[in-house]
């Protein structure tokens, strides 16, 4: 028997394990469905390009979407230790601190203001260029900038710069809006992973145990408590219960934690009665309140050899390798997406609303075709999403996938933002400082101007941002899943702690929020007080 049992190493698991375990009176044990993160494309940076493509992760895809003409979206969720931290950008970004003002002050959601979980960020932090009111450099997780940026990056600031959009060298500090380089969770060339900051350095604690490749089926309760969970450790293998003397944990992200709540009897009894679970607690929020970040593009055939297209020949590859190994830089230690900003598609926005990525390539994720020539990228995403979808199960059995419906466009001002978002690409690639480097527009191509022409473009090909959230929110009305110290309502000894208990998605990418969630779910779990609120010495916060 552990005190604690952790079901999921993603980001917010991995922060779990290491913060409940520092304490060598606590007993942690923390499973994971997926395996170890040995693979040698997870830690090197640009391995990213691999991963959407199906490497270590559940092969899951959405169910049509009803309105971008039943459009199904491949939906990568990882299968492996670190979780997404594992496979994705290693873009590091927390959002606007107003969302987080949002969460208390609209959401009721006392002690998640952005002045409150500042303090979270920075203990998560070793941040290698900054240290001060918003950043810190003591922390487990390494963040680092750049290191072997493109000239064509600096051309893509300056064409931001003439639209009127300003240089931001920091997205994380005093003000959110403008163009720069995004900080990346690296250290030494290498990929700093939850799994490689809070686990790999302690390997050796006897009080904490991590099971890989163990398949989780439910939590079992027993007079509305959790006391433990039912494994499987095998395919085809028998099940097996294991024992939690004080809590069971759910971490499993925005889609596994839901899927397994209601695998469990938790959850919307009306949907668990119709695929055949036995309803053991009635709470309709589980697997409902999903957001997504959808992301549309622009591609451009580059004037000449300005992105790292021309590193899938043979002989380039060889060499990035080898440049990689000796010297660590090239393209192997770029994650291909190290440049981007933030802005408005909506003028009256309190603060922006959409965010760009700027990809040093074509064809770098799953689904977007590569071009014969050089070529780059860059993409926008509306980050305010007014549209909510669901995660529900197919069926009974665990194994089965489960039915992810981010319901992507039901509001139509979403889709009026990101089409605007879209126009804002565009127009950045046509600036005056990009001509050096861009030849043309090859999607959507100069052919589609109208926004049905836009419309029908982004239902072909636009694809998720990977930044689902939400779907086990904190909250006090009955909707909601978890009350703001991520006890699950009615049921004792249960909590979850990870991106679905966030009530909004963060108006940026997800991983660093995860783990700020994470940092603060042990303090909570824990009985500790919390952090002392940020304060501001020589600057003020956003």
């Amino acid at each position: 028997m552990a005190d604690y049992i952790i079901v999921g190493a993603g980001p917010a698991g991995c922060v779990l394990a290491n913060r409940l375990s520092e304490d060598p009176s606590n007993s942690v044990l923390l499973l994971e469905a997926g395996g170890k993160d040995w693979h040698p494309l997870i830690h090197m940076p640009a391995g990213f390009a691999k991963m959407t493509k199906g490497i270590a992760s559940w092969g899951w895809s959405t169910v049509p979407q009803k309105n971008m003409k039943d459009r199904v979206f491949w939906y990568t969720q990882a299968k492996v230790v670190g979780g997404g931290s594992s496979i994705n950008a290693q873009i590091y970004t927390r959002g606007n601190a107003r969302d987080y003002d949002a969460w208390e002050k609209e959401e009721g959601l006392t002690g998640w203001g952005y002045r409150d979980v500042l303090p979270y960020f920075k203990r998560a932090e070793n941040n290698q260029r900054f240290a001060n009111d918003f950043h810190g450099d003591q922390g487990p997780l390494g963040v680092s900038n750049p290191i072997s940026p493109l000239p064509i990056c600096e051309a893509y600031f300056r064409a931001g710069q003439e639209m009127g959009i300003p240089f931001n060298p920091d997205f994380n500090g005093a003000s959110q809006e403008g163009v720069g380089y995004y900080q990346l969770t690296q250290k030494n060339a290498r990929r700093s992973s939850a799994s490689v900051a809070y686990l790999k350095p302690i390997g050796a604690r006897k009080n904490l145990t991590v099971r890989t490749d163990v398949l989780v089926t439910r939590v079992v309760i027993e007079k509305g408590r959790a006391i433990g969970v039912e494994i499987v450790d095998k395919p085809g293998g028998e099940k097996t219960i294991l024992r939690a003397g004080r809590e069971v944990i759910v971490s499993s992200g925005a889609i596994g934690s839901p899927k397994l709540l209601m695998q469990s009897g938790i959850g919307p009894a009306d949907h668990l009665k119709s695929v055949g679970v036995t309803p053991v607690h009635d709470l309709p929020g589980v697997g409902s309140n999903m957001q997504d970040h959808l992301d549309l593009f622009v591609i451009a055939e580059c004037t000449g050899d300005h992105t790292y297209d021309n590193y899938a020949k043979l002989h380039r590859t060889m060499w990035a390798g080898l440049q990689y190994l000796l010297l660590k830089n090239g393209p192997v230690a770029s994650s291909l997406f190290e440049t981007g900003g933030f802005w408005y598609a909506d003028p009256t926005a309190a603060s922006p609303d959409i965010q760009f990525h700027l990809g040093l390539g074509s064809g770098i994720e799953a689904g977007v075709e590569k071009l014969k020539n050089p070529g780059v990228t860059l993409n926008s995403a509306f980050l305010r999403p007014r549209s909510r979808g669901t995660v529900r199960l197919k069926s009974a059995d665990p194994a089965d996938h489960p039915l992810i419906d981010p319901n992507y466009w039901s509001d139509p001002y979403d889709r009026d933002m990101s089409i605007k978002g879209l126009r804002l690409a565009r127009e950045i690639m046509r600036q005056k400082a990009l001509q050096p480097y861009v030849l043309r527009e090859v999607l959507p191509g100069p052919a589609l101007q109208s926004d049905a022409d836009l419309f029908d473009y982004a239902c072909r090909t636009s694809k998720t941002d990977h930044h689902p959230v939400g779907t086990c929110r904190m909250g006090h009305d009955a909707m909601a899943v978890v009350t703001p110290d991520l006890r699950l309502r009615g049921i004792d000894a249960l909590r979850v702690c990870d991106a679905s208990v966030m009530p909004r998605v963060p108006s940026s990418n997800t991983n660093a929020p995860t783990i700020m969630v994470g940092e603060k779910g042990a303090d909570l779990i824990l009985g500790r007080e919390p952090l002392p609120p940020a304060v501001f010495k020589g600057n003020q916060a956003a």
